[in-house]
This record gives structure tokens, sequence and C-alpha cells, in this order.
């Protein structure tokens, strides 16, 4: 986990690796809640974003299963990458609830419901493992981890920004990006013998 103070509040921004993000899913308290962590650790989506994922929104195109999201910041639409065990979920649950392909998958309506979510379940982690580190997790930091977890992987910044729905470089470098990811320090650690 990495954790960086704000420059202008007195919280952390926080980063998570993936083996944390896969605790934090864990943690999750039935399958709403996993796809709600997993929507935004996994395909970027802020908070409202997520309370208005529908079934309807996944789609097969030629890039791959893709989530589109119709009304993102500034009620842009955009395109992100949706994991195929996500997209396997979230259309099971369509087969199998009454409610139309339209409608949220999320019972809940407000982001003040997605974080107490995310505060319930970092709290058990943090009890859980001892690390403080969690105490200062908010459902934006799923976001955050996301954009980092993808140029971590070499995906060029300009399509995370696409898939973001980041208007420009600039702000995705500045306020999402971390220094690097835990994964990333792993691997340029290994080159360096004596670490």
């Amino acid at each position: 986990m990495n954790l960086k103070a704000h420059a202008q509040r007195d919280d952390m921004k926080v980063w998570l690796s993936q083996s944390e993000v896969n605790q934090l899913i864990d943690q999750a308290e039935g399958t709403q809640q996993r796809i709600a962590f997993s929507l935004g650790a996994r395909c970027g989506l802020r908070s409202h974003e997520v309370l208005d994922a529908a079934p309807e929104h996944v789609v097969d195109t030629d890039a791959g299963t893709m989530l589109r999201v119709w009304h993102g910041k500034g009620d842009q639409y955009r395109e992100t990458p949706v994991p195929r065990d996500l997209a396997t979920t979230i259309r099971t649950i369509d087969d199998v609830r009454d409610q139309s392909a339209s409608s949220s998958l999320l019972d809940i309506t407000s982001t003040r419901s997605l974080r107490r979510w995310i505060q319930n379940a970092a709290d058990r982690l943090q009890d859980e493992t001892g690390d403080e580190g969690w105490n200062h997790l908010g459902f934006h930091d799923l976001r955050r981890t996301w954009a980092t977890a993808l140029a971590s992987a070499d995906v060029d910044a300009l399509l995370v920004c696409d898939w973001g729905g980041w208007n420009d470089l600039e702000t995705f470098l500045e306020h999402y990006r971390g220094t690097y990811s835990p994964e990333a320090q792993q691997r340029e650690r290994g080159k360096v013998g004596w670490l």
C-alpha cells in the first residue's frame, strides 16, 4: 500500500497493491459489495458511476468486453474494459433477477452507502492486518489504484485517460497515478541483487 498526504486536506491518498485489492474484495459482505468494489478497483468507476452501472452496460466490442459509462463526470460518455469474471458475474445476475437489464446492479442509491461499505471493509482489514493505512482508504482510492495499476503495466497513458474519462494527461498524472505501484517497485527491486 502506498500513502501520500493530500495537498489541501488532512487525509491521505491511498494506492493498493493488487493483492490488497483482492483482500478488500474478499471483505465484501455479499455480491453487491463485491461488484461495487470491483467496479471501482477493476474498472476505474467513480462512486456515482458505480451506482448507475447496469447489466446492459456490459457489451462485447471489437476491443473486448467493455463497460459503458453513460453519465460520467460532466455527463460524459466513455467505455472502460471490464474483467471477464466481473462481466460474467454481472450477466449472471441479470439472468436470475427480476429487474430489467437497464436497472442498476446495486440496491443502494447514495454514494454515502458506498463510503460506508468501504469504511467497514477497511476497518475489518485494519483489525485483521494491523496496517493503519487501511484507515485512510476511501472509495475514490479504488479508481486511483486502477489507474496506477494500468500505468504500471505499461498501458499507454493516453488510453488510460480515455478509459478513465480524464480530459487531459496532466490531471491524470498529477492526481491519480501513484509514484509507483507496489508491484512495479517489487519488479524494479528484483533488478538489484543486494536488495
